[in-house]
């Protein structure tokens, strides 16, 4: 082998793919407990977002500018980070290909480049996003959008839409729904606008629990349900959507809705080389057991985050006991030792139903209702808007991040 081509090859210890939230979070926590491991960061970006603010950033209640942060201010100083993408993965030879051309080659690999926002699915929505009344929280760039619409709109007909499942967040389309609703309820223009939520699933929520709380709310802003409703296409300037309808025998059928304001969720995927590998399920998502959070095929392969097969909720929450489980169980796999830590589908999600009030939906796998407090969950109350508005963000960047995991523990393997 030429020294050339060897120069292009980079041998590392614990690999780690992505350095969003998992990313991140996963490897402060793992120096937290062996401060010398060799541990490598592949992340193209150079900026850093707290995503789950972006639903406040669309209601006028929190800054934008404080959402981002540059990607060198939150990697840890001890990781070797590799400004480029991965474009291949080879878990049978233990390698990766890079978009710069290198290969890296591991001992051990964490998953966690996160998902992507399929927006070219919906026909003409790239065009129009950010004009015409077309705009989403999704999106770092729009985010204030929304809010620029929702205080000036006096009238007309107001669309929300959330696509099929699986999506980051939830609960999020619904946020936007609550959030601009209520302001147009104080503001006493609610009276005079149409308010229709399109969703592409048969429910309002995954967890039946929380979704007779959520109809009070539903009906006190006179909002129509819509359901197997999937949003498929956009004409901005003429302000129309279409949206691929399924009736109950299972008929599909394309129904346009003329509107002044389109909050939009795009479909999510995983990234095409999480999709075209052989870590990849039938969906194309990183197949991982459930408790464990180690890939089903690959033993010194684990999965983090959005990217995962599990049936959790994709949030930062689900993220924060996911983190334990995967770094006690890679140390445990580097020492031969069984896994000490299960992961138990924990998610979250603040559904902010007014300016003020959240419920705290916490729930693990199939539904089971795992709440931090020791109140009634489906309530609520200002103790969740707190959490939600100021001490998760503050929590974030300066806790989570830095891998402090207050309210993180896990159960023990038994």
């Amino acid at each position: 082998m030429s020294e050339q081509v060897q120069s292009r090859i980079i041998s590392a210890d614990i690999v780690v793919i992505g350095g969003g939230t998992a990313g991140i979070a996963f490897v402060a926590s793992l120096l937290k407990r062996e401060p010398n491991l060799s541990i490598t960061v592949i992340e193209p970006r150079d900026k850093h977002y707290y995503q789950p603010a972006w639903t406040l950033v669309g209601a006028g209640i929190h800054d934008l500018r404080s959402t981002m942060r540059p990607m060198a201010s939150v990697m840890p100083r001890q990781a070797l980070w590799l400004q480029t993408a991965v474009s291949h993965v080879d878990p049978e030879n233990h390698l990766l290909t890079l978009d710069d051309g290198r290969s890296v080659g591991y001992q051990y690999l964490i998953v966690c480049p996160g998902l992507r926002l399929a927006w070219e699915k919906i026909e003409g929505l790239q065009e129009t996003l950010g004009q015409h009344g077309v705009t989403s929280n999704y999106s770092y760039k729009h985010a204030g959008y929304t809010w620029q619409l929702v205080k000036s709109l006096s009238g007309g007909k107001a669309i929300f839409t959330q696509p099929g499942m699986p999506i980051k967040c939830a609960g999020a389309p619904q946020k936007a729904l609550y959030l601009s609703c209520d302001h147009w309820r104080r503001h006493g223009t609610l009276k005079h606008l149409d308010v229709e939520f399109n969703l592409a699933g048969a429910a309002l929520f995954g967890v039946a629990d929380f979704v007779p709380a959520l109809m009070k709310y539903i009906e006190k802003y006179r909002a129509q349900l819509v359901f197997n409703s999937q949003l498929v296409k956009i004409d901005g300037p003429s302000q129309t959507a279409w949206f691929a309808v399924k009736d109950a025998a299972g008929a599909v059928m394309l129904q346009a809705k003329k509107f002044d304001f389109l909050h939009v969720v795009p479909p999510q995927v995983a990234l095409d080389f999480i999709r075209e590998s052989s870590l990849a399920n039938a969906d194309g998502w990183c197949e991982v057991h459930p408790y464990s959070l180690q890939h089903v095929r690959y033993p010194n392969v684990f999965g983090l985050g959005d990217v995962c097969s599990t049936d959790n909720a994709k949030t930062a929450a689900a993220v924060r006991k996911q983190v334990v489980v995967v770094a006690e169980n890679v140390l445990a796999l580097r020492k031969q030792q069984p896994f000490p830590r299960q992961y138990d589908g924990y998610g979250a999600c603040p559904l902010t139903v007014q300016k003020g009030k959240v419920i705290l939906a916490e729930f693990g796998y199939a539904g089971k209702l795992l709440p931090t407090f020791p109140l009634e969950p489906t309530v609520a109350r200002r103790l969740g808007w707190y959490l939600k508005a100021s001490f998760l963000p503050w929590f974030y960047w300066n806790g989570m991040l830095k891998g402090r995991e207050w309210l993180a523990r896990t159960s023990k393997v038994e």
